[in-house]
């Protein structure tokens, strides 16, 4: 179950295990029963005025279109731990899956052009960085 980056994870599970085996129903035994759960989720910082720069011009060169931010897949246990471990880094999180790939699916196909407009975008980030970072 995904949980949003700021809520508790293990007292979500807390309440989860209570509101599932509270009063089961005609006389059936409930136990849940989380295992490795209760990862909480992970908030991305806001981006850096360099980074922001970056991902707007790499947007606009790679795609045509202004950036677009979404919040998707909070709950990503790795995320949450490299945020802990390095607070003060910046992440830039993509995919390229582009339309119709039908992401987790039996038949997920990785869209060409989309790859190569992201490999294109994330090559004008880390030139960015490095023109940031690298005078």
């Amino acid at each position: 179950m995904r949980t949003p980056p700021t809520l508790d994870a293990k007292e979500a599970v807390k309440a989860i295990k209570k509101a599932l085996e509270a009063d089961p129903p005609y006389g059936a035994t409930v136990e849940f029963d989380a295992g490795e759960g209760g990862q909480s989720g992970w908030h991305a910082p806001p981006l850096a005025p360099w980074l922001e720069k970056a991902v707007t011009e790499a947007s606009q060169e790679a795609f045509g279109k202004p950036v677009a931010y979404m919040g998707e897949g909070g709950t990503i246990p790795f995320m949450g731990m490299l945020g802990e471990k390095f607070p003060n880094t910046q992440f830039v999180i993509t995919g390229v899956l582009g339309p119709h790939s039908n992401a987790h699916g039996p038949n997920e196909f990785l869209h060409i052009p989309t790859g190569k407009r992201v490999t294109a975008a994330t090559a004008r980030l880390i030139a960015a960085h490095y023109d940031r970072k690298g005078k």
